[in-house]
């Protein structure tokens, strides 16, 4: 081979080595700042976080906390740790202080049912807490259950002045009505992973202070009765709410505003809009209105008094059924039809 072409062949050589030296120097060098941020990655135990922003009033659910590493000298004695907290306990809690997203939640956060201060932390804001009395018959014979949605009937009797017969009617007078609790439990018994349905006396129901003051008044008018909806309608009429205008979802908002916004449509009593029905619309004897019920008499017809012709004989008593004129020529008789 010829010394020039083996000259050119090993500076080839030496230049393909070198940079192939600098190419595996240059990958090093890039891999040492990952490798250096694994290890300032946080080391410590994993706490419980708020996946997304947590309002006052949130029911925890699974989707909206999650475990996470937390730097073990940052770690507080109110955190809850994973491996020490039951989350099954921690589901169903409600928020008393509001969290952002990724903040730890501690344990003076959360309030759980049959804590003090449970049913005010549950309530959404500008809401109120009211009790009415039912039975096996008024409240759906105790199937009805804390998070349940119904409506309210009252059922009166109407005394109609003037008349012995009186007006009997039932109307729907709230609809889509949260119930908070049945008597002074806020959660749902379970045994065997069965729910198990127990008689009340008392519900407790989530309404706004105005319709507060009308279920207090509606309680002195007649009976209460409780009538459970089915999921499906709160769906759709808020659907129905939507396609109208009625709600509005503002532009911009994030996912969770958005659920939060019509989450609270979906839990807002509606008082307007309601039925009713009479004891006429179930039987015929009984009544519709309050109007009077007089029977129709029928119309008499009182003919003319006859002038009396001097030195006439008497004239002859007054037919006192119903009776017409009748003209023969220049003589006019009245005749008695159906008299007495």
């Amino acid at each position: 081979m010829d010394k020039k072409k083996l000259m050119l062949l090993i500076g080839a050589l030496v230049v393909a080595i070198g940079t192939a030296l600098a190419a595996r120097s240059l990958f090093a060098g890039a891999g040492a700042p990952a490798a250096d941020a694994a290890q300032q990655a946080p080391k410590g135990p994993k706490v419980l976080v708020a996946n997304r922003a947590l309002p006052v009033g949130t029911i925890i659910t699974a989707d909206s906390v999650g475990y996470q590493l937390w730097p073990k000298e940052m770690v507080q004695d109110a955190y809850y740790i994973d491996g020490e907290a039951e989350m099954n306990k921690l589901l169903g809690t409600v928020v008393r202080n509001p969290i952002t997203a990724g903040q730890p939640l501690t344990k003076g956060a959360l309030v759980a049912p049959g804590d003090r201060g449970f049913l005010a932390a549950a309530l959404g804001p500008g809401m109120r807490a009211v009790t009415i009395s039912v039975s096996a018959n008024t409240g759906v014979a105790g199937f009805v259950f804390p998070g349940d949605h119904v409506d309210l009937l009252l059922t009166q009797t109407v005394q109609v002045p003037g008349d012995q017969q009186t007006l009997k009617t039932t109307e729907t007078i709230l609809r889509n009505v949260r119930v908070l609790a049945t008597d002074q439990s806020t959660d749902t018994k379970i045994e065997d992973g069965k729910t198990v349905v127990v008689s009340f006396r008392t519900v407790t129901l989530e309404v706004t202070p105005r319709i507060a003051e009308k279920i207090q008044v509606a309680q002195t008018i007649g009976t209460l009765s409780l009538a459970l909806r089915s999921l499906a309608d709160n769906q759709s009429e808020l659907d129905t709410a939507i396609a109208n205008g009625s709600i509005k979802v503002p532009a911009g908002a994030t996912k969770a505003q958005e659920d939060k916004l019509l989450a609270d449509a979906m839990n807002r009593p509606i008082d307007n809009g309601t039925t009713f029905v009479t004891g006429g619309d179930v039987s015929r004897f009984q009544r519709r209105t309050q109007a009077p019920m007089t029977k129709p008499q029928p119309q008499q017809y009182s003919a003319p008094s006859m002038p009396q012709m001097s030195g006439s004989a008497p004239s002859a008593p007054r037919p006192s059924g119903p009776s017409v004129r009748v003209t023969r020529g220049k003589a006019t008789t009245v005749e008695q039809f159906g008299g007495n």
